[in-house]
């Protein structure tokens, strides 16, 4: 990984393969390593960047609250950094968020986004409620936290299948400081609705979403491409396709690639 200075803190990002830049976003208490296996792959075709969002990875905390517009910022400053004008985006769950709120802010850098487990509503009442005991549930016990979210990603006929997976990934969420949680659930509880630029995005956007998916929904998100030209690909597991539906969403993201 390769550090810049941000704001007087360090920002880590990756840079692999030429071609069309792939921005990949990774979501909450994950970081660039998710990446991997398509860093890999998507690399034999494109310039593939990888950035480890604030308070996550080995990018430092910049407050206590993370909003989406703060990590937009610093995406793009990394590709500011990279002299990148153009690029498609990937986003699962909360990098999804992150790329809807860069697309706001920088509309013309934008080719193509892909939102894996993602969604452009805002949270409902609800689920603000989740962040808030989530915040406190991290507060008083961080590990059993931590631990429990990552099993809960994965729909429950996978969860012993890819006990592996798991178990790294459990390593890789107990890297994250405790101030990063906190500050990204403060940031995705506030962040605003963006559904109208699926309805008016220039570039093409493709939506993922798992049919079992206990974070998202699927009834509760599948309807907001209801009027647009975005593209809904769903699959019968959980929150973690990138793990799920591995081959089915290689083929499904470098085809989106493709037309972008």
């Amino acid at each position: 990984m390769k550090q810049l200075n941000y704001k007087n803190i360090n920002l880590s990002y990756s840079e692999t393969g030429k071609g069309t830049a792939i921005v990949l976003l990774h979501g909450f208490l994950e970081n660039s390593t998710m990446w991997n296996f398509y860093v890999t792959e998507f690399s034999k075709k494109y310039r593939v960047i990888t950035i480890d969002l604030l308070g996550h990875g080995e990018t430092e905390c910049l407050g206590y609250v993370h909003t989406m517009e703060d990590m937009a910022d610093a995406v793009h400053t990394v590709l500011h950094e990279l002299r990148i004008r153009k690029a498609i985006f990937m986003g699962h769950s909360m990098g999804g968020y992150v790329a809807l709120a860069f697309a706001e802010l920088y509309p013309d850098m934008i080719k193509g986004i892909l939102l894996q487990n993602s969604t452009s509503r805002a949270d409902s009442d609800e689920r603000k409620i989740n962040r808030d005991r989530a915040i406190k549930a991290v507060k008083q016990n961080y590990t059993s936290f931590v631990r429990m979210s990552i099993a809960n990603l994965f729909s429950e006929e996978n969860r012993e299948r890819f006990a592996v997976e798991i178990d790294a990934l459990r390593d890789q969420a107990v890297k994250t400081p405790l101030q990063g949680i906190v500050a990204a659930l403060e940031g995705m509880k506030t962040r605003n609705d963006r559904e109208v630029i699926l309805h008016f995005s220039p570039y093409p956007i493709l939506l993922v979403l798992g049919k079992k998916d206990q974070s998202l929904v699927y009834e509760d998100h599948a309807d907001q491409i209801e009027g647009t030209s975005v593209k809904l690909v769903s699959y019968p597991h959980g929150h973690m396709s990138h793990i799920e539906n591995k081959k089915a969403l290689l083929k499904e993201a470098l085809d989106f690639f493709k037309i972008c």
